[in-house]
């Protein structure tokens, strides 16, 4: 067996920070078969570990990304914003009731349809998701301020085929 090459004198310190089980071993590829699982399994790793923060922490996945998204859309129709959000508009409701009685939203009959409810974002409630987002964010970064600047600019120049794979799964239903 082979000894493993001594490491080199032009290498980052911050590469050394980094599992070697993240890139391939030189010579081998990763199989394109497996991109789709591979890529899934490493987007559902990265967002569990980013959902790890203490403000928020009272609120489900969900119920935040509900938040989330009425801070982003402002006052919307729960008809609406369950189809943003691909809910059953029953689930959406005692999802809203939750985040009302956490004075995170509030709701309103809309004035055009008096049957129908929107939800607003309190003060509160847009303090939260900007605490939320400042927690994961300043976690992201010192992750990526481990890397070695090829990496980084490797996931620099990923970027736009990861948003072109967004918006090609954007509407998609099972």
């Amino acid at each position: 067996m082979a000894d493993a090459p001594a490491a080199t004198a032009t290498q980052s310190p911050a590469a050394e920070t980094v599992p070697a089980a993240s890139r391939p071993a030189p010579g081998t590829e990763r199989d394109p078969a497996e991109l789709p699982a591979t890529l899934r399994t490493i987007i559902a790793r990265l967002g569990r570990h980013l959902r790890q923060t203490r403000a928020g922490a009272d609120l489900s996945p969900t119920q935040y990304q509900v938040l989330a998204s009425i801070v982003r859309l402002g006052p919307v129709r729960l008809s609406d914003l369950a189809a943003e959000e691909g809910l059953n508009p029953t689930m959406l409701s005692r999802i809203a009731g939750k985040l009302e009685a956490a004075g995170l939203v509030t709701r309103t009959a809309d004035a055009a349809d008096g049957r129908a409810a929107k939800v607003s974002v309190s003060r509160d409630g847009r303090r939260l998701v900007e605490r939320v987002r400042g927690e994961r964010t300043d976690a992201l970064s010192r992750a990526l301020d481990q890397l070695d600047p090829v990496d980084r600019q490797l996931l620099v120049e990923a970027l736009p085929v990861l948003e072109s794979v967004v918006e090609s799964l954007k509407g998609r239903r099972p």
